[in-house]
């Protein structure tokens, strides 16, 4: 049927199999379509009625033809083939992979009964697709886990001229991020409410192109219907989510009572050692004073940790607590040498960005919103 590169094969393989469903509802969503074009073109997709998978190979040989395998066992089979060719062939109701002097075969399973794959929405525009994957994955951090809560577990894009704007928030944290991209209509407007675990999953794997098309099946701001992402030969569809998201921007505050400037690695490094003794639900309390910050951390009467670490702090002496997880994940997210949190006071929430800016930039392309934890006393 063909025959292609053993490591182009296992790549492609591996990608598409990412989006097999873990419980497939039916047994044949748990296969890999392999299809030879009369172009010559070598297709694998997968589907499971919500997330849709494609990539197109050029293979060395190729015979015009359709065959549906397990996806998870030809991803391990491929990965585990020595550096030769790869021969896929079809016997029947067998298909057999040959690399080598290795040989296997597998039970194909009904092409007729596998459902088609959507066809991709309209264009919309182009971004940079290492900037998009930074992007969703600062995002992404403050996505919601609670299933019974799923507009807390996408990731709300909105879309006005060539601004787009990731937004995703579990009522303790919020990140947002603005970026540029080129858009086909200037004058868009579109809002996408997009499964978070997915968007980051299919943005971290779209690099293999420079930039990476966005398409949507609606612009009018409802945010029903489909998106789609294609770059580098490689193309994937969700279906979104409904719509409905917290109304955001109201809780960034734009008025602050005080600001630190930490470098983050040793913060990072600090808010890591302190937290040993923490308990899960223990927080990290951080003291700000004129040149420093102390980190505190306790498990009762156990185990006590300590730190201090310089900072440039303008503003009232605050003490305040996070749950330090969430504070390390903003940490982790911000991309930046220098972590600035800015405070209204203890018992509302501290906003962090990365690089130092002054009173005349522009608000940050990157914003964690981080709500404290009350301390006792």
């Amino acid at each position: 049927m063909f025959r292609v590169d053993r490591d182009v094969l296992a790549e492609a393989v591996a990608w598409t199999a990412r989006r097999l469903p873990t419980r497939p509802s039916q047994p044949v969503l748990a296969g890999m379509r392999l299809e030879v074009t009369e172009e010559q073109q070598l297709k694998l997709s997968s589907f499971d009625y919500e997330v849709s998978a494609e990539v197109t190979l050029e293979p060395q040989v190729g015979e015009p033809g359709v065959v549906l395998v397990s996806g998870r066992l030809l991803a391990e089979i491929t990965k585990a083939l020595p550096a030769h060719p790869v021969d896929f062939t079809v016997d029947g109701s067998k298909a057999v992979v040959t690399c080598g002097n290795s040989r296997f075969t597998l039970q194909t399973m009904p092409v007729d009964e596998y459902p088609s794959l959507p066809a991709m929405p309209p264009a919309a525009g182009l971004v940079g697709s290492d900037v998009f994957a930074s992007a969703v994955a600062q995002v992404a951090v403050a996505v919601g886990k609670d299933d019974t809560l799923p507009m807390l577990t996408g990731v709300r894009m909105e879309i006005e001229g060539d601004t787009i704007t990731l937004a995703a928030t579990d009522r303790y944290r919020l990140a947002v991020r603005e970026l540029k991209w080129q858009p086909q209509d200037a004058d868009i407007s579109a809002v996408a409410m997009i499964p978070g675990r997915t968007l980051a999953d299919m943005a971290k794997t779209l690099t293999t192109g420079a930039e990476v098309e966005i398409a949507l099946s609606s612009t009018g701001g409802t945010g029903e219907g489909m998106i789609g992402f294609t770059s580098g030969g490689r193309r994937t569809t969700t279906r979104l989510l409904d719509p409905e998201f917290p109304k955001y921007r109201s809780l960034l505050p734009t008025e602050f009572s005080a600001r630190a400037d930490l470098a983050t690695g040793p913060f990072v490094e600090a808010v890591k050692r302190v937290a040993l003794v923490a308990e899960r639900n223990t927080p990290v309390r951080l003291a700000f004073t004129q040149g420093e910050v102390v980190l505190e951390a306790a498990s009762g009467d156990e185990a006590q940790a300590v730190e201090v670490l310089p900072a440039e702090f303008d503003g009232e002496d605050i003490n305040i607590a996070f749950n330090h997880q969430f504070l390390l994940e903003g940490l982790q997210a911000i991309d930046s040498d220098v972590a600035r949190m800015q405070f209204t006071t203890a018992t509302k929430p501290a906003i962090l960005t990365g690089g130092k800016t002054t009173e005349d930039e522009e608000v940050p392309d990157y914003r964690y919103l981080i709500m404290p934890i009350r301390l006792s006393g």
